[in-house]
């Protein structure tokens, strides 16, 4: 029995749901539309302002499918009424982050500047030069633009140097001992 897949999804008020019938579900709230096709052995339905996922049999698949499709549905519902952000803290002596224009640029230890462009959909906010934040209705996509950022200069374990999310623990390593 999966205990997430059989969770029911309430539908906010302003949130629309359409199901086509090649399983391809659009959500559209207040901040957007997202939509994504499922797989065709599950089975969603809308009623009543909730969203129910359903699985042809027990097989394991299936049981994998199963929750997997429910939890994706809840983000996309989550996304388009309250969104998604992502925070990232620079952390070293001369590491900072600005915004040129739409581009976020990063001054991170390289002889050059590293210049990010944001994808359609995703907006980068820079409250202060050590804080970067990604928002967007995706989750899946900030969650992937945040990474492409913490890569830049991934921390590391000596002396925490680098680009982590907000409230990442870094585990330092103790340096070279002496004779």
């Amino acid at each position: 029995m999966s205990r997430i897949g059989n969770k029911l999804i309430e539908i906010p008020a302003g949130v629309t749901i359409d199901v086509a019938a090649d399983n391809t579900v659009t959500v559209k709230g207040p901040k957007g539309e997202l939509s994504r096709q499922f797989n065709a052995d599950m089975k969603v339905n809308v009623e009543d302002n909730q969203i129910t996922v359903e699985r042809p049999s027990d097989r394991k698949d299936h049981k994998a499918l199963h929750g997997t499709t429910r939890s994706v549905l809840n983000n996309m519902v989550i996304g388009v009424t309250s969104g998604y952000e992502r925070a990232l803290e620079i952390i070293g002596v001369g590491y900072r982050a600005s915004k040129a224009g739409n581009k976020l640029v990063l001054n991170v230890g390289y002889s050059h500047p590293v210049e990010i462009t944001p994808e359609q959909g995703i907006e980068i906010e820079v409250p202060a030069n050590t804080k970067v934040i990604v928002k967007g209705i995706d989750k899946q996509r900030v969650g992937e633009v945040a990474a492409n950022i913490r890569s830049v200069r991934s921390p590391e374990p000596y002396k925490g140097k680098g680009i982590r999310y907000e409230g990442e623990f870094v585990r330092r390593k103790e340096g070279k001992t002496g004779k």
